[in-house]
């Protein structure tokens, strides 16, 4: 797994290949194809990134009843991808559901499982949003922590996290256990809707096991300057 996920927010395919045309052959970068992408195009979209050598992180945040989630994840567990999401709050029964659907559909066409990864809050929510929205008590670095633990008891292999809370979720898991961050900005980018941002290098010191960085990349005048800024940064705070 790459340290930088390059997260691919565009409206169609087309657009998807006129932005990575601009990165050379010899640097295959790991992308997200999120909801936006996937449903405009589909699981051929897939396919595309696949045969250019691309590492897939595929996150279409699943949360339904753990009978429609395991099904889901057969499928999508077809697809060859390094890293699927659901949502932790969904309970124990639903990871449970999702971690067999995804390895029984990577074992049906004989490719690696891909990471569970569970969503604990979004980095677009405050501590205070969650209290009075969601009437959750706790404070944000206990409730992630919490849900990280539940994940990790029920087949997941990391969250998807504030990079402020990683210290807590590692504190409360295994070591194995990984720490993907969205909500990464560069110190001269606008935070936009997310709200628990951090630069690359202060992640990295965090304990991140790795980034999603979207608009700070893709929005950049110099996509692949940026990219390789965002590589350098994280480089420094290790």
């Amino acid at each position: 797994m790459r340290p930088v996920i390059v997260a691919l927010d565009f409206e169609n395919q087309q657009v998807v290949t006129d932005f990575l045309d601009q990165f050379p052959e010899s640097e295959p970068v790991m992308v997200k194809v999120g909801m936006e992408l996937f449903y405009e195009a589909g699981p051929s979209i897939l396919r595309t990134l696949r045969e250019r050598g691309l590492q897939i992180f595929l996150d279409l945040k699943l949360y339904d009843i753990p009978h429609t989630v395991e099904q889901a994840m057969r499928q999508l567990g077809r697809q060859g991808v390094a890293m699927v999401t659901v949502h932790a709050a969904g309970g124990a029964a639903m990871l449970a559901a999702a971690r067999r659907g995804l390895d029984q559909g990577s074992q049906a066409v004989g490719v690696a499982p891909a990471k569970l990864l569970a969503i604990t809050q979004l980095t677009s929510t405050t501590e205070a949003q969650m209290q009075a929205e969601q009437l959750v008590t706790a404070d944000l670095p206990t409730t992630v922590a919490h849900l990280a633990q539940l994940a990790q008891t029920n087949g997941a292999d990391g969250v998807i996290s504030s990079a402020l809370e990683d210290p807590a979720i590692h504190a409360a898991t295994s070591p194995d256990f990984l720490c993907i961050n969205p909500g990464i900005r560069l110190a001269t980018d606008a935070a936009n809707d997310q709200k628990r941002v951090v630069t690359p290098a202060r992640a990295a010191a965090l304990g991140s096991n790795g980034l999603v960085v979207g608009r700070s990349i893709t929005q950049a005048a110099d996509p692949v300057a940026a990219y390789h800024q965002v590589l350098t940064e994280w480089e420094r705070g290790k």
